[in-house]
């Protein structure tokens, strides 16, 4: 199988490739990652894993488009935290299934699918949604118990790994989480 992987970030693509190889896919993997605040990050993480897939020969499609007005726009009106992640999930894997179907790849799938911090749900529904659209399979795989070996390669690796998902909503929330934990082990 030709898989279209969408990687949201270098920790996450390493148990996640290695799954779907031993599975006997072929992978490719794309960054569209509009949401990932500020630009720096963003480049971070695209620059991480750029030095991953050169390291385990993983090809990637596509250039990462950056337009932060125009995702800001999309979540602004439904900021909650449910409503907001839905729509940035929906966005990514609309795009990423387009490609898969453009690009002649049997099917795509996320390495979204590995964090036990994501809506895993929403994913799978929006996943689901984005493959009808583009008439492509959507190939599923639960992966959240590669999380830890995730961590694990990872860190052998050297990989940057981000403190929060990837939005300046999820930055703020993850920095009032930190500070709440500092503040009750004090």
């Amino acid at each position: 199988m030709d898989l279209l992987l969408h990687i949201c970030c270098a920790p996450c693509a390493t148990a996640t490739v290695d799954a779907w190889r031993l599975d006997g896919a072929q992978v490719t993997g794309v960054y569209f990652n509009p949401n990932i605040q500020p630009y720096y990050e963003h480049q971070r993480r695209y620059d991480t894993l750029l030095a991953y897939a050169s390291k385990i020969e993983l090809p990637l499609a596509g250039e990462p488009e950056y337009d932060v007005a125009a995702w800001l726009r999309m979540v602004s009106a439904n900021d909650a935290k449910p409503d907001r992640c839905r729509l940035c999930i929906s966005q990514r894997l609309e795009h990423v299934a387009q490609m898969a179907s453009a690009g002649g790849f049997d099917a795509f799938s996320t390495s979204l699918l590995i964090s036990p911090y994501q809506e895993h749900e929403i994913v799978i529904q929006e996943a689901e949604r984005a493959a009808r659209e583009a008439d492509v399979e959507f190939a599923y795989r639960d992966l959240r118990p590669k999380y830890r070996r995730s961590i694990e390669l990872s860190r052998a690796a050297g990989l940057y790994r981000q403190k929060y998902c990837g939005c300046i909503y999820s930055e703020a929330e993850a920095a009032l989480s930190r500070a709440s934990r500092l503040k009750k082990n004090s």
